[in-house]
């Protein structure tokens, strides 16, 4: 099955109604045949984010419980791409959620993120050169 790294903005858009970007991320995910994949610190950013909606933090965990949204891990061996990449794109800056995204994405070979950070992802590179396919 075809596998899409998702981002903070979509998450909590998919779950707070009064988000702006809402309904646009609702009608992509309802498209979506592909399991979803995020990472630790990009659910961190998601969960704080979702604090001030009632359900919402609850409804993401669930997610993961259920499998319907998959945790992508980082280990000990990733930290040192993870740092080169943030060190790389400090102009950004790029952020550890951001910079998890794009590690998992060179290691798996995953080419398409679902994101509302258009203007950062349009800039990083899989491997250098290598774009990513952004969602919606």
């Amino acid at each position: 099955m075809r596998q899409i790294l998702v981002d903070t903005g979509p998450l909590v858009a998919l779950l707070d109604a009064g988000d702006e970007d809402h309904e646009r991320c609702v009608e992509v995910a309802k498209r979506l045949r592909a399991e979803l994949i995020t990472t630790w610190p990009v659910m961190t950013e998601a969960l704080y984010l979702l604090a001030g909606v009632p359900e919402g933090q609850d409804a993401l965990l669930g997610k993961v419980e259920t499998g319907e949204l998959q945790v992508a891990e980082l280990t000990i061996e990733d930290v040192p791409v993870v740092r080169l990449l943030m060190r790389k794109y400090q102009d950004l800056p790029m952020d550890f959620a951001d910079a998890s995204l794009v590690r998992v994405a060179q290691r798996d070979g995953l080419g398409t993120i679902f994101t509302l950070d258009r203007r950062d992802f349009q800039v990083y590179r899989r491997d250098g050169r290598r774009a990513f396919r952004l969602l919606p």
